[in-house]
């Protein structure tokens, strides 16, 4: 699902002769992952916004740089603004459940970088796998780097990790999601 993740690093992309694993700074370290509307009714759903700390990650600069990124599915919470606290719980309790998130049986959600590509100056695509659900599947990652903070998107379908998105009556989660980071290395 929205996962993840994804990169947060990515300032692995630095270039060097020699390899330095550093760690992301994980109090500073945040990922957003929005959630839209779909179906037939759709104009007369709520969409939704996750916001969760990222548990663990490391960077590894150099001649293969690369990224690991850890989120403890558990600590997402829906933060809904214009939502009533019974909505935004009741949406919470279905994100974490079996039917979506399955947080107490798979609550590590993963991305672990296999390459990355400069696209300009401070940007990269990164390359990579995110396991969410006990299911890896292959995800991009657009990176920028804006004052020391890798910044960066990727777009997800919840039906790739096996989760058919929640919803009734003509209202249901869109498929896809988009997942937002801002990421800063621990110093």
């Amino acid at each position: 699902m929205k996962t993840v993740l994804l990169a947060a690093g990515i300032s692995l992309f630095a270039t060097g002769v020699h390899s330095q694993q550093q760690a992301v700074d994980t109090k500073q370290s945040t990922l957003s992952i929005h959630v839209g509307k779909a179906g037939i009714f759709s104009g007369l759903g709520h969409e939704h916004d996750i916001r969760g700390p990222i548990h663990i990650g490391r960077v590894v600069t150099g001649a293969h740089p690369s990224v690991e990124v850890h989120v403890d599915a558990r600590a997402l919470k829906v933060i809904d603004k214009d939502e009533p606290e019974k909505d935004r719980a009741a949406v919470q309790k279905t994100m974490l459940g079996p039917q979506v998130l399955d947080s107490e049986r798979f609550n590590d959600i993963i991305y672990k970088s296999a390459s990355a590509e400069p696209t300009g100056e401070g940007q990269w695509v990164v390359h990579g796998d995110l396991t969410l659900r006990g299911r890896s599947r292959p995800v991009n990652v657009q990176v920028r780097l804006k004052d020391g903070h890798y910044i960066g998107e990727a777009v997800v379908k919840q039906t790739d990790f096996g989760i058919k998105p929640p919803g009734k009556m003509g209202v249901r989660a869109a498929d896809e999601v988009r997942i937002e980071f801002d990421v800063l290395l621990a110093r």
